[in-house]
C-alpha cells in the first residue's frame, strides 16, 4: 500500500546540498539596511533585493507604518467582503487607480492573491487564458485553479501569440496575461504588438506589472512605459517591491473590478491587507509621486552595472531593466558561483529550475535607488574574482552559450 508520505522520504536533494554547505535557500538574514545586510555574520552588498526603490528603511515609511499600528493594531480581523475594509484600503484603491491611469483599483492581501484571484473570477467555463511561458507562477496557478482553458506561447513571441489566438473559437472569451518585466529575464514585454495581436482576434490583455510599477514608465509602469495604459484592459501590481510593503492590487474599468470584487474567493475568503501594510504602501505612492529622482537613481544604478557586468564578459541575455540577470547554464556552478559571492561579501539570488528551464540557471541581480557607486563597484569587483575563478569569464568560459 502507497503511503502518502513516500514522496517526502524520497526528496534529498536539498539535505544533501545542505550536508555539502552550499544550500542557498531559506537561509536567514540578521539585520538590513537595504542596499547592505548582514548574512550570517557577515556584512554583504544586497543585489538580490526587489526594493528597487529603497524604501523599505525610509523614515517617513516606518513612521506611516508605525501610526497605523498604533491607531488600527496589528489586524483587521476579517476579509474585505466583511469586516475588515477600513478606510485606508479603499484611499489605497482610489490613489493607486489614478496613478496608473485606471477608473478603479482593487487591494488584495498579497500579490499572488491578487493574480490567482482576478483569473479566477474572469476565466471561466468556456473561456480561455493565454500566457506566456515565461509568466510568474502566481499567474499560472490561477489559470490551473480556473474553469476555463489555460494555452501558452513563446516568451515574448507576437507570432506564436497568434498562433494560439487562430485555434481558439471566436465566441469565446479571452485573456491574455504577461508579465510587464520579467522578474527572471528582466526584459520588457513588447506591449505595442501583443496589443495588437489581441485586438485582431478580440482578446482582453491583463499585465503583471509587479516589477514594472515603481520601475518603468516614470514609476506607473510598463503600459506607460509604451504610452498604451487606455489600451491595456487590467493593470496588476504587488506592494512586495517599490511599495516596501507587503499585498497587491488589480486596476481597470470600474465595471470589470466590481465584477472582480464580488467573485475573487481569494479575496472574499482571506483576510483584508493589515493597516501598518496599506499605510506603508501609501506612503511609498506619496514619494513615488514627489520624488521621481529615485527612479532615475535606479536607472543610473541598472545601467552603470549591465555595463560593467558586460565589460567582464557576463552573458546577461536580453534584460533591459534594473533585474539583471547572469546566466550560467548548469546548476551546480550557478550555486559555486553563488556561494563564492557570498564570500566575496555579494548577496545574490541563485535560480535552479523549476524557476528557469532545465539548463537556463542563473544568478538575479537587481538593482536599487539606494545602491551608492561604492557599493556597485564592489559587487563588480567581486563578480570579477568569482568569475574567473570559476572560468564564468574569460577565454574558458563557456557562459556565453546559455540563453533563456
Amino acid at each position: 500500500m502507497a503511503d502518502l508520505f513516500d514522496k517526502a522520504r524520497k526528496f534529498t536533494r536539498a539535505k544533501e546540498a545542505m550536508e555539502q554547505g552550499i544550500y542557498p535557500y531559506f537561509r536567514a538574514l540578521s539585520d538590513t539596511e537595504g542596499a547592505v545586510a548582514l548574512f550570517e555574520g557577515k556584512e554583504v552588498v544586497m543585489i538580490g533585493s526587489n526594493n528597487y526603490l529603497g524604501l523599505t528603511t525610509d523614515p517617513r515609511v516606518r513612521q506611516a507604518a508605525a501610526e497605523a499600528l498604533q491607531r488600527y493594531g496589528t489586524s483587521v480581523t476579517g476579509s474585505r467582503f466583511l469586516n475588515g475594509t477600513l478606510e485606508l484600503h479603499l484611499e489605497l484603491d482610489r490613489r493607486l487607480a489614478k496613478f496608473v491611469g485606471k477608473e478603479a483599483a482593487l487591494v488584495f492581501s498579497t500579490g499572488y492573491q491578487t493574480n490567482v484571484g482576478t483569473i479566477t473570477a474572469l476565466v471561466q467555463r468556456g473561456d480561455y487564458v493565454i500566457v506566456d511561458k515565461d509568466d510568474h507562477a502566481s499567474i499560472v496557478d490561477g489559470c490551473l485553479m480556473c474553469l476555463g482553458e489555460m494555452r501558452r506561447f513563446r516568451h515574448n513571441d507576437v507570432s506564436s501569440l497568434e498562433e494560439v489566438l487562430k485555434k481558439i473559437p471566436a465566441d469565446a472569451g479571452k485573456l491574455v496575461v504577461v508579465d510587464g518585466v520579467y522578474s527572471m529575464g528582466g526584459d520588457i514585454a513588447p506591449l505595442p504588438e501583443l496589443i495588437e495581436i489581441c485586438k485582431r482576434y478580440g482578446a482582453r490583455i491583463m499585465v503583471d506589472d509587479a516589477h514594472g510599477i515603481g520601475v518603468t514608465g516614470n514609476g506607473r509602469g510598463t503600459a506607460a512605459h509604451f504610452g498604451l495604459t487606455d489600451q491595456v484592459d487590467l493593470i496588476m501590481g504587488t506592494f512586495s517591491k517599490s511599495f516596501a510593503s507587503i499585498g497587491g492590487f488589480i486596476a481597470g474599468d470600474e465595471q470589470v473590478i466590481h465584477y472582480i470584487q464580488h467573485h475573487a474567493r481569494s479575496l472574499i475568503f482571506s483576510a483584508a491587507l493589515t493597516a501598518p501594510s496599506a499605510a506603508a504602501a501609501l506612503k511609498a505612492l506619496d514619494i513615488m509621486e514627489t520624488e521621481p529622482e529615485l527612479i532615475e537613481t535606479l536607472w543610473d544604478n541598472a545601467e552603470y552595472m549591465r555595463a560593467g557586468l558586460k565589460k567582464l564578459g557576463y552573458n546577461i541575455g536580453k534584460s533591459n531593466t534594473p533585474i539583471i540577470p547572469i546566466l550560467i547554464g548548469e546548476d551546480f556552478r550557478t550555486v559555486l558561483a553563488w556561494h563564492a559571492l557570498i564570500e566575496e561579501g555579494v548577496y545574490t539570488n541563485p535560480v535552479l529550475p523549476p524557476g528557469v528551464p532545465s539548463g537556463s540557471s542563473l544568478l538575479r541581480t537587481s538593482y536599487m535607488a539606494s545602491h551608492r557607486r561604492e557599493h556597485l563597484d564592489r559587487a563588480l569587483e567581486a563578480f570579477e574574482k568569482v568569475g574567473r575563478n570559476l572560468d564564468l569569464i574569460g577565454e574558458n568560459s563557456d557562459v556565453q552559450q546559455v540563453t533563456i
